[in-house]
């Protein structure tokens, strides 16, 4: 039987893609192998948010190409934004793809892959926002899990690109997505993580006002999912609802993604962001009065066109006072197509590198002197793996969201009794490195 592998790329949202498309390809009948070497077809879902990211999907492109020519893969299947952006340049300069799928053509995978597997080209390219935004899935995350609750995004922000290639909001039906959860909770699933584009604006253009706070309210009343986690949830729109659904529910952990992206007012501005600095302010305010133990997350953007070295230095000052629990910055990337790309004083890469640098520097002092507080005290911790090699496991904390935060090693002191992935232990802080917090699994 055919086997087929899958290189994911990108964000969460798109992993849930991906595995929306294993499950139909399993369903199938398709072997599905995790090693790329060992696959009759490989299917990239790829990304194009920036450039280094669309630099990315081309790379394994031409790198499964490689393997195409000189081993046993004998077809390559390219779908998600890069797909979805250039399906043009992709037929006419990769040559080594052989189906293309939009992103409103992901339910056509099965179809995809059985022309690739009898030698003949496949390109299938309907609306974007007519994708499906649910279906079964293959769940690839281990004890962790995505749940997608909306497609596109209505903000304009205008260096991002996201609105052209996956187009408007559309929130799925609270039904559809508590029914997803309930699947999850069934495979034994102990963290859900919730996500969409803008996570925050859930429900508004379907319901008319914004929904997450109720969501996720009847996601803990419908499952036993012991961690509910939300990211993307932009700032302009934390109610006063969600706030308190945060703080006196239990399951949903005290951790919030909240892109910022700036600080200084006239570079927000000229981002299009909704709200200025002194909104910002005020949300962190709230949400850190009403939940003090809280870990916020937050993303930046360095060298945008016309930032000065005061709007720069305004940032690494807030940074460095706000001080952030976990913080994730990008130099600006100028992208066709949007606003920003044609916007006068764009600012050089070496600048862009440097401030990077530097808010980057920035940011790991204040997580060193949160670290060092962290010390001596003991910590929930959610075990993901045993590293065998450095004979420790490692796992996450509530403050600690998959894939982009940091980890928590510790050594097993819980006599012979082995520690499983999934399992939640407590852990005895007792070392920090960079970022990352090491310690022990004690009885207590």
């Amino acid at each position: 039987m055919t086997k087929v592998s899958f290189v994911s790329l990108g964000c969460a949202k798109n992993l849930c893609d991906t595995e929306v498309m294993l499950a139909k390809l399993a369903s199938a009948g398709y072997i599905i192998t995790p090693e790329a070497e060992d696959a009759d077809i490989v299917v990239v879902n790829t990304c194009a948010f920036i450039e280094s990211a669309r630099q990315e999907s081309i790379d394994n492109i031409i790198d499964l190409g490689w393997l195409k020519k000189h081993h046993k893969l004998r077809g390559i299947v390219c779908c998600g934004c890069l797909a979805e952006r250039y399906e043009s340049e992709i037929a006419e300069q990769l040559p080594e793809v052989d189906a293309i799928l939009g992103l409103g053509s992901i339910d056509e995978i099965v179809r995809a892959v059985k022309a690739v597997d009898n030698g003949e080209k496949f390109r299938y390219h309907k609306d974007k926002e007519c994708s499906a935004l649910g279906g079964d899935r293959l769940v690839t995350t281990g004890s962790s899990a995505y749940l997608k609750i909306a497609e596109g995004c209505d903000n304009r922000c205008t260096y991002c690109a996201i609105p052209l290639i996956r187009g408007k909001m559309r929130s799925r039906p609270m039904e559809d997505i508590i029914a997803e959860a309930k699947d999850l909770d069934s495979l034994e699933i102990r963290e859900l993580c919730i996500v969409a584009q803008d996570t925050s604006r859930y429900g508004l253009d379907l319901y008319g006002e914004y929904k997450l706070a109720e969501l996720v309210h009847r996601i803990t009343e419908e499952t036993a999912i012991p961690w509910i986690r939300l990211l993307y949830c932009y700032p302009d729109k934390i109610t006063d609802e969600l706030i308190a659904e945060i703080r006196d529910n239990p399951r949903v952990v005290k951790y919030i993604d909240l892109p910022i992206q700036h600080i200084s007012d006239s570079v927000l501005s000229r981002m299009n962001r909704h709200g200025d600095r002194k909104m910002i302010e005020d949300t962190i305010a709230r949400l850190r009065k009403a939940i003090p133990d809280a870990c916020i997350r937050t993303t930046v953007i360095v060298g945008f066109p016309g930032e000065t070295e005061a709007d720069f230095i305004e940032l690494c000052e807030f940074v460095k006072n706000t001080k952030f629990d976990r913080l994730g910055a990008f130099t600006y990337s100028r992208e066709e197509d949007t606003p920003a790309y044609d916007m006068p004083d764009q600012t050089d890469e070496q600048t862009k590198q440097d401030r990077y640098d530097i808010i980057m520097r920035t940011q790991l002092e204040v997580v060193d002197e949160k670290n060092k507080k962290m010390i001596g005290k003991t910590l929930k911790v959610l075990c993901e793996a045993y590293d065998p090699v450095a004979e420790i496991y490692y796992g996450r904390g509530y403050g600690d969201a998959p894939d982009i935060d940091t980890k928590i090693y510790f050594r097993n002191k819980l006599g012979k009794r082995r520690i499983h992935p999934g399992e939640f232990v407590d852990v005895k802080i007792e070392n920090t490195v960079d970022y990352d917090l090491i310690g022990s699994a004690e009885v207590k």
